[in-house]
């Protein structure tokens, strides 16, 4: 079992930035791709994010890209999202998400499919004011 759980989200002007961060516990961390995915209200949920295991590599959605950045820290097994230039249109539920996939594979093989994930935290709420 991997036990996930965000933090930082909050209100926040547009414009204006968050950062949000995801603790997990339990199995082995650096076994797993991690990924954050958001959905607002009456939406599906949605990929924003996924880093591979060693965090060298990222990959993001066309909405986000040049505005976030994903990380993570294997020591402080932690993964980040830092949310820059935010607009009303991110306002969502933002969740974190692990998935264990052998190295074998290229990280981000099927990334954006939210079944692929094998763990999930509860999700932290972002809002943004025009």
């Amino acid at each position: 079992q991997v036990q996930l759980v965000e933090s930082g989200g909050g209100l926040v002007q547009a414009g204006g930035s968050l950062r949000l961060s995801c603790a997990a516990s339990g199995r082995t961390f650096s076994n797993y791709v991690m990924a954050w995915f958001r959905q607002a209200p009456g939406k599906e949920r949605e990929f924003v994010a996924v880093i591979s295991w060693n965090g060298r590599s990222t990959d993001y959605a066309d909405s986000v890209k040049g505005r976030f950045t994903m990380s993570r820290d294997n020591t402080k097994n932690t993964v980040y999202l830092q949310m820059n230039s935010l607009k009303p249109d991110d306002t969502a539920v933002y969740y974190c998400a692990a998935r264990y996939l052998s190295r074998s594979f290229y990280y981000a093989t099927g990334a954006q499919d939210d079944s692929k994930y094998d763990y999930w935290g509860q999700g932290t709420q972002v809002t943004v004011s025009s």
